[in-house]
């Protein structure tokens, strides 16, 4: 398991009855989490005292009960700047657990020795899009959704980034992709964190299970002659981490060699010293990486 255990301003408190206590910045938020499966005793004040609260709805969605919380605000990992804003469905616009593969996407592009080139798809709001730019890289950054685009791009900004060379595209990243191949562009690294379920600009229903797999294999053709890295998040429920191991040994190591680890995302919780885990992620490196 890889653990995301060097945050200051994000800590994961507690956790269990199907929620977690966060402390984001000076807020606490308790958020559903489907993993806190457990029933431990709540010791810690700040369920009771927490700035907000998102409860599910018997219906389906649900909604925040803001006590004291402002739209948005600020939180730092090391020199990055993100900005918390929380939405719909229980979101505030960062994975904290995704600091792990931050911190070593930035440690391949350091030691590469040699300009890198980074396509961040499905990229979100941007974290790993900034983190790879902080470390020297020039990166695409590609998502659907305009306004994940321009949040991202606010991330950035406030990360000291604004005129880092990060290319910023609003489009299918299955579309763009083919694209891509097509215009003879390559990219050194790729990251990606494919939905479980989606649709397309024109219909097309995307279901992670049928989908991965022909996607990673598209996704080969737009990595250059001497790659370094591909990382693959999934947050599927029951898709062990072993899947991606798989499905990236044959498709990025009998291509270009090197190997692939993958495993958990964790977050460390205060109250008990125990570990949450938050998704499965694939790691391939090229032959020597770090």
């Amino acid at each position: 398991m890889w653990i995301s255990d060097k945050w200051e301003d994000y800590r994961l408190l507690d956790c269990g009855r199907g929620e977690k206590l966060e402390r984001w910045g000076q807020y606490t938020l308790v958020r559903p989490d489907p993993q806190a499966i457990w029933d431990t005793p709540r010791n810690n004040p700040a369920w009771k005292r927490h700035s907000a609260r998102y409860s599910r709805s018997s219906t389906g969605g649900g909604q925040w009960d803001r006590n004291t919380l402002p739209e948005r605000w600020q939180v730092r990992y090391g020199d990055l700047t993100f900005n918390v804003k929380p939405m719909n469905f229980k979101h505030t616009g960062l994975f904290p657990e995704q600091a792990a593969n931050w911190d070593f996407a930035r440690a391949q592009i350091k030691a590469a020795g040699r300009p890198v080139s980074v396509l961040n798809l499905f990229a979100y709001t941007g974290g790993a899009t900034v983190a790879c730019a902080a470390a020297g890289a020039s990166v695409c950054h590609v998502d659907a959704a305009k306004g994940m685009v321009a949040w991202a791009k606010e991330n950035a900004k406030a990360s000291g980034l604004e005129q880092a060379p990060i290319r910023w595209i609003v489009d299918d990243c299955g579309k763009f992709v083919e694209r891509e191949i097509r215009r003879g562009r390559r990219y050194d690294a790729v990251i990606m964190d494919p939905p479980s379920y989606g649709r397309g600009p024109s219909g097309e229903i995307w279901k992670l299970e049928e989908s991965l797999w022909p996607f990673v294999n598209l996704v080969s053709g737009v990595l250059s002659d001497r790659p370094l890295f591909v990382i693959i998040n999934s947050y599927t429920t029951g898709l062990a981490p072993s899947v991606l191991t798989y499905i990236m040994e044959s498709i990025f190591t009998r291509q270009f060699g090197g190997h692939t680890v993958s495993g958990e995302l964790g977050l460390p919780v205060d109250d008990t010293g125990l570990v949450l885990p938050c998704g499965a992620t694939g790691r391939w490196t090229a032959k020597g990486g770090v």
